[in-house]
């Protein structure tokens, strides 16, 4: 009888050994297909900040054409971004259904400067050509 029970735990620790290996051997296929997504998440992330990079500076080309002062609206931008933040509630309490709303609003009251800016600057050279 003592090699009968002997061989059953050996068994039961040979299953268990063969699950493990099992779990394991998923493990390291889920971490080699995470590690091929931030490669390819950190390329896109590159491309993306080459566009945004190239894109700014046809902004600001556009801008100085237009004659509008890209440093006074960066300044602007980034005084409302601090009043919004100054005004927001405290990180450990809960968020309310309308603070979405409220940073939403903030983003558009944003580019709505911008615009304005913009059309000022087209204004004035709709004047100058007529």
């Amino acid at each position: 009888m003592g090699f009968g029970s002997t061989a059953k735990k050996l068994q039961k620790v040979t299953d268990m050994a063969d699950k493990l290996y099992e779990r394991f051997e998923r493990l390291r296929e889920q971490v080699n297909d995470l590690t091929g997504t931030v490669e390819e998440t950190n390329d896109r992330v590159a491309a993306l900040e080459g566009e945004v990079a190239e894109q700014r500076a046809l902004l600001e080309a556009l801008a100085s054409r237009q004659g509008v002062d890209v440093e006074s609206v960066l300044e602007d931008v980034e005084s409302d971004a601090a009043a919004t933040d100054a005004d927001s509630q405290p990180a450990d309490a809960k968020p309310r259904t309308g603070d979405a709303d409220a940073q939403t609003d903030g983003a558009n009251s944003q580019s709505g400067g911008v615009n304005s800016q913009s059309g000022s600057a087209a204004s004035q050279t709709d004047d100058a050509g007529t």
